[in-house]
């Protein structure tokens, strides 16, 4: 009760802080470890000013320090017309930010020997044994690449189909360098590979075995924003003999105790659940519909979970921790150093492909070089994001764990957040 009562007072004290942290990660004043609240206050001026500004409709913040939670707001309103304040346990679709979940997933599997990063893929879907990778006809250019999640559409193009050199491995989709389904022209060519609305991974994923790569294996960076992580999805079944959401729920996310993650939303729940909110023509905002990965039998780890910001700061907090919270570990400190090395040499330029000084792991970027990094972050911190406006990342120097939720995609807000979080360090942690 006394616990109770001191945390109760914490969250008081510090004002913004929601009772739904009470029970969850220590609370502290952010100069007791070294940050300056008036500092964090750039993190309230920089998302009311967006809001104002109608960059975003609505937002979420959380930050800590030394596994201490330091910042925790929510910000604008959770409907349209403006009634509802909004909650600090609002549920937002994370795209794919879904995918360092399916990563850590993977390496679970890696560290009982159920599966090798340098397994081929054809070991657990043996249709994946002979791809083939597309190549303009000679004296024909290759077409522009699609940006990253837009579909392929228009008449299929012309080309050549050459044997793949080697086998995409597991590692190749773990770091975006299978050349599967990735914007390029294998993917304009495949484009007749559909899912359908009632396609389990078990059903589709096989199909993928048909398409033809967009680059030779290893040997370029580019994204797979669903098929590599639904690859990888079916694998995870496959080697655990579990559906992939019954093996996050039991493995990853009772755990961690991260309650409000999940594919699918229970009806008690809906009434939390965050839209992904559009400005009409006339300045006004509206709900823009459903995501793009909402099913009940499909089960992307690519995109298709739905969390909270609480949720998702214990997940970075585990991985901050060596793969451990609260006396649960899911992954050794060795499995996590692996996800935050950079596994592609200088392939990675960002998703754009002009920014420099970072590298890619397993599911996550990694900042190698401050000075030319788009993202303000330490050298060896590594994170991820999602297309509607989520971002979180771990920051082993600073001892930092960030999440901002939103669900408009506007890469400026994610990086004023950043900005925000990193300027509030006033002191330098101690020697550990």
């Amino acid at each position: 009760m006394r616990t109770r009562t001191l945390l109760t007072a914490a969250l008081i004290g510090l004002g913004s802080l929601s009772s739904v942290l009470a029970a969850e990660l220590p609370v502290a004043k952010p100069e007791s470890v070294g940050l300056s609240s008036q500092r964090l206050g750039v993190i309230d001026s920089v998302l009311q000013q967006h809001i104002k500004d109608g960059t975003i409709f609505n937002a979420v913040a959380l930050v800590a320090r030394d596994g201490k939670v330091v910042h925790a707001k929510a910000y604008g309103t959770l409907d349209a017309k403006g009634s509802t304040p909004m909650p600090m346990d609002a549920l937002f679709r994370m795209a794919s930010s879904s995918k360092p979940v399916t990563a850590v997933a993977v390496l679970m599997l890696v560290e009982e020997g159920k599966i090798r990063l340098t397994d081929p893929v054809s070991r657990f879907i043996p249709e994946f044994k002979n791809l083939k990778v597309a190549v303009p006809k000679p004296g024909a250019a290759a077409p522009a690449p699609l940006p990253p999640g837009a579909p392929a559409t228009g008449p299929k193009p012309e080309a050549d189909l050459v044997p793949a050199q080697r086998e995409v491995t597991v590692l190749d989709l773990l770091t975006h360098t299978s050349g599967l389904m990735s914007g390029g022209l294998g993917m304009r060519v495949s484009s007749d590979i559909q899912r359908k609305p009632t396609d389990t991974l078990a059903d589709f994923i096989p199909q993928l075995g048909n398409a033809a790569l967009d680059f030779q294996p290893g040997t370029r960076w580019s994204y797979s924003a669903a098929a590599g992580f639904d690859t990888l999805s079916r694998i995870v079944e496959i080697a655990s003999g579990k559906r992939f959401d019954q093996f996050l729920a039991e493995r990853v996310f009772a755990p961690l105790d991260m309650h409000d993650t999940q594919f699918v939303v229970p009806a008690a729940k809906q009434s939390r659940m965050n839209q992904l909110f559009r400005r009409t023509a006339q300045g006004q905002w509206e709900s823009g519909g459903v995501g793009g990965f909402d099913s009940t039998v499909y089960f992307s780890g690519a995109g298709g979970l739905i969390s909270s910001a609480r949720d998702y700061l214990r997940f970075e907090q585990m991985l901050l921790g060596g793969g451990q919270l609260d006396g649960k570990r899911l992954l050794s400190p060795r499995s996590v150093e692996l996800m935050r090395t950079n596994h592609v040499g200088d392939l990675f330029h960002g998703m754009r492909g002009n920014e420099d000084g970072m590298g890619f792991g397993l599911a996550v970027a990694i900042t190698q070089d401050e000075t030319k990094a788009a993202w303000r972050r330490s050298v060896g911190s590594a994170g991820w994001y999602g297309a509607y406006g989520t971002i979180s990342w771990n920051d082993p120097r600073e001892g930092i764990t960030a999440v901002l939720m939103l669900q408009q995609s506007v890469p400026a807000v994610q990086a004023d957040f950043g900005a925000a979080v990193m300027q509030a360090i006033v002191a330098s942690r101690p020697a550990h």
